[in-house]
């Protein structure tokens, strides 16, 4: 269950990440709203999971949740490049995050 908790604690992390781009720097009320909400749920998830998995597998998989889908949504959404090194490069963190869950309780 606490892996459940960290993964959703790293899927709100991408929203409050893509909200950022949305809100104009705060200016804009709705993306603003949902971007702080992202942020809050995001921290208690991730908070509620530290409670049984160590602080730096929880941190690392929490950002690298964040990272990855980071990329993805910007490669979809904002039409950033898909190159094939940034791809390997997220590649590699995918590798580790997996890596810190086998190796984690």
């Amino acid at each position: 269950m606490t892996w459940i908790i960290l993964v959703l604690a790293g899927l709100f992390e991408i929203v409050w990440a893509v909200g950022l781009k949305y809100t104009n720097g705060f200016t804009r009320l709705w993306p603003s709203v949902v971007t702080v909400a992202g942020m809050l749920i995001s921290f208690w998830l991730l908070a509620l999971a530290m409670k049984s998995l160590p602080l730096g597998t929880a941190y690392a998989v929490w950002v690298g949740i964040g990272t990855i889908g980071a990329f993805v949504a910007g490669i979809v959404l904002f039409g950033e490049s898909a190159s094939w090194l940034r791809i390997a490069s997220v590649a590699f963190i995918v590798l580790g995050l997996v890596g810190l869950k086998l190796s984690s309780p």
